[in-house]
């Protein structure tokens, strides 16, 4: 044998028997701990799992709620749609009645001009002004015509609704409103 195990053989078996019994007492402490912890989980996985149902089950009514806004409005936007269309239909309608009524207006404007004129064209001497008229000469404005029988301009437009006072003609007849 050797040297080291004459010497010293009481306290070495010693010294591993202190070192196991350490070595079984951590391990109790840690299971001990490890059993805690485990307690410890274990009580907090049921909560969070309740947590985590009350979650999918709020995601799932909000879904719920998101595809009933959608389809209200899909409905909405489908009757704005319609009630647009139902609304360029009625403003078609009307653009159409005030067309017929603007070629009725024409018609009855030109029928009243039509026998004036028919008269100045079977008249071979010159266009006279009657009483309250006034023949336009080459170079009459409305500004001329006015100042020339005292009246104002703007009498002179009103008396004379059918005008264009841009596109006067020679020997067409302007009415002259009465002086005041």
């Amino acid at each position: 044998m050797d040297t080291i195990s004459r010497e010293n053989n009481s306290y070495l078996p010693v010294a591993a028997v202190i070192v196991g019994a350490l070595a079984l007492v951590l391990s109790f402490v840690a299971l001990a701990k490890i059993s805690t912890a485990k307690k410890d989980v274990l009580a907090q996985v049921e909560p969070m799992s309740l947590k985590i149902d009350e979650a999918e089950a709020q995601a799932r009514n909000a879904a719920a709620a998101a595809d009933r806004a959608s389809a209200t409005a899909d409905r909405a936007a489908s009757s704005v749609t319609k009630l647009a269309g139902e609304t360029n239909a009625a403003f078609g309608q009307v653009a159409q009645q005030l067309d017929n009524i603007r070629g009725e207006i024409t018609k009855v404007q030109e029928a009243r001009v039509a026998p004036k004129s028919a008269q100045g064209a079977g008249s071979a001497g010159p266009v006279v002004a009657g009483p309250g008229e006034y023949v336009v000469k080459s170079g009459d404005t409305g500004y001329k015509i006015a100042q020339a029988n005292g009246v104002s301009v703007a009498d002179l437009q009103a008396v004379n609704p059918g005008v264009s006072w841009t596109a006067l003609k020679v020997g067409q007849k302007i009415k002259l409103p009465l002086k005041k």
